[in-house]
């Protein structure tokens, strides 16, 4: 595994890296392909490969292609509580930057993100105190 599987163009991947607990994996999958009252959804290329098992945010930052802006894990960490603070990596800095993101409030995050219309440093000066940004 040389790098990220091909993503889907302008899409962000969403890799699944917990394989324990299917319900929650499933839920999240609804939660985040469900569009807000709004009508915003996070642009996502689904990636469920059990290839990426267990994979760390480094390990996954070496993967990602560099035209890719931004990587979303769903860890164990995401799938362990009702809320799914997925990992979002900024890779296209050369380096990567983590922020845990609510799956009810990545579209913020990717849609913005992805089209530039804010900063990194939004989103992570928006975060609660520990850590996850669940809105503004």
């Amino acid at each position: 595994m040389s790098k990220l599987l091909s993503c889907q163009a302008h899409a962000t991947p969403l890799v699944r890296t917990c394989f324990s607990d299917e319900q929650s994996w499933q839920a999240l999958l609804v939660e985040v392909s469900t569009p807000t009252e709004e009508d915003f959804l996070a642009n996502l290329d689904i990636v469920d490969d059990i290839a990426y098992q267990g994979l760390s945010a480094e390990r996954m930052a070496g993967l990602t292609p560099p035209d890719v802006k931004l990587v979303v894990l769903a860890d164990e960490a995401a799938l362990a509580v009702p809320e799914r603070p997925l990992l979002v990596l900024r890779t296209s800095t050369g380096r990567h930057d983590e922020l845990r993101v609510v799956a009810a409030e990545l579209w913020s995050v990717e849609n913005n993100i992805a089209w530039a219309n804010m900063d990194w440093a939004e989103f992570t000066d928006a975060a609660d105190e520990d850590g996850v940004f669940r809105g503004f």
